[in-house]
C-alpha cells in the first residue's frame, strides 16, 4: 500500500493567521479564466479539509491548523492518491496523524463539454491534537461526486456507508439535521450527514462534515475548535461549444415561388405563392372574351332595332 506523509511545521502555521472555518466550497482554480474564458467548464474535489485552532497550555496563543488531503482541481486532469497526512510541532515536536486510510482518492476532470469531480475515502480515521490514541471520528466509506454538463442540469451526490463512531462511540445519523455528540471530559462533535446543493450552473457535495470542540487537557493541549469536511466535490458548468454563425440550410423539399407578370409600385404585382397561370386578367384577352363580346353585339343589335320602329312611329 503506497502512503505519502505531508508534513506542515505548526510555526510555519502560525504565520498564517487565524484560521477562517468551512462555510462553503473552496475557490476553483480558473486555469486563466472562467467558463467564459476558452468556455471550460471547473472543477474540485478534496477527500480531508481540516481547519483547527489548537489552544496551548503553557502559551497564550493558539495555533491554527490547516491541512488538505488529495486537494485537486481542474480545467485539466488531476488525480491524487495519497493515504495519509501529518501535522508536525503540536505534541511535543512529534508528528500528529490527522487522517490515516486504506482508500483516499480525488479526482476532478473539466473541458468544454463537461466538468465532474469526485473523492472517495474508505477504512478512514480522523485524530486532532491531544488525542493520539482516541479517533475524533471513524468512517467505512464516504463518497462525492458533482456533474456539470452543457445544456443539462448540474447533479450532486453525497453517501456515507457502513457504520460511523466519533470520539470512540457509534453514532446514527440522521438525514434532518446535525448530530451533536457530546462525551464528559473530552468535549463535543457535531456531525452533519450528506450535504448537497445545486444552482443553475453549479453543484457541490460533501459527505460529512464535522463541527469539533474538545478540550483534552493532555499533551499540552487545552482546547480544539474548528470544522473538518470529508469528501468535497464541486463543479461549475462549461459554456459549450459556440453557436454556429452559417445561416441554416434550405430545405431542398421547399421550392421558391416566382411570378412572372408585371405590375407597378415596389410589388410584383402577384401576391406570393400564387403564379401567373391562376386565371388572372391578362392584356390582350382571356378565355371568355368571345362569349362577352357576342353578347355585347347582340344587346346592341336589338338596341338598334327598337330606335328603329321607335321613329317610325313618330313619323307617322
Amino acid at each position: 500500500m503506497n502512503s505519502n506523509t505531508f508534513r506542515m511545521p505548526a510555526a510555519v502555521l502560525l504565520a498564517t493567521g487565524a484560521v477562517a472555518l468551512l462555510t462553503a466550497p473552496p475557490a476553483l482554480a480558473t486555469g486563466g479564466g472562467g467558463a467564459g474564458a476558452g468556455g471550460e467548464g471547473k472543477a474540485g474535489a478534496v477527500v480531508l479539509r481540516a481547519g483547527l485552532d489548537v489552544g496551548l497550555l503553557n502559551k497564550t496563543v493558539h495555533v491554527p491548523l490547516k491541512a488538505t488531503l488529495n486537494e485537486v482541481s481542474a480545467p485539466a486532469t488531476a488525480e491524487k492518491t495519497a493515504l495519509t497526512v501529518t501535522l508536525d510541532g503540536v505534541e511535543g515536536n512529534k508528528p500528529v496523524s490527522v487522517l490515516r486510510a486504506d482508500v483516499a482518492t480525488s479526482k476532478a476532470t473539466a473541458d468544454k463539454n463537461r466538468a465532474e469531480a469526485e473523492a472517495n475515502l474508505a477504512k478512514a480515521s480522523v485524530h486532532v491534537p491531544g488525542l493520539p490514541l482516541l479517533s475524533l471520528v471513524e468512517v467505512e466509506k464516504v463518497t462525492s461526486k458533482a456533474v456539470c454538463e452543457a445544456g443539462k442540469k448540474p447533479v450532486a451526490s453525497a453517501n456515507v456507508l457502513g457504520k460511523v463512531t466519533a470520539l470512540g462511540k457509534k453514532v446514527t445519523l440522521s438525514a434532518g439535521g446535525p448530530t451533536k455528540l457530546e462525551v464528559p471530559g473530552v468535549g463535543v462533535v457535531n456531525l452533519e450527514l450528506s450535504g448537497t446543493q445545486t444552482t443553475s450552473t453549479t453543484a457541490a457535495a460533501v459527505a460529512l462534515r464535522l463541527k469539533v470542540s474538545v478540550n483534552p487537557l493532555n499533551l499540552n493541549v487545552a482546547q480544539v475548535d474548528g470544522e473538518i469536511v470529508l469528501a468535497e466535490a464541486h463543479c461549475e458548468t462549461p459554456a459549450g461549444p459556440a453557436p454556429s454563425s452559417a445561416p441554416p440550410a434550405a430545405d431542398p423539399d421547399i421550392k421558391p415561388q416566382t411570378g412572372t407578370g408585371s405590375g407597378s409600385g415596389t410589388g410584383s404585382g402577384i401576391a406570393s405563392g400564387v403564379t401567373a397561370d391562376a386565371n388572372l386578367a391578362e392584356t390582350g384577352g382571356g378565355s371568355l372574351t368571345p362569349y362577352v363580346a357576342g353578347g355585347a353585339l347582340f344587346l346592341l343589335g336589338i338596341g338598334g332595332v327598337a330606335l328603329l320602329v321607335t321613329r317610325r312611329g313618330r313619323a307617322s
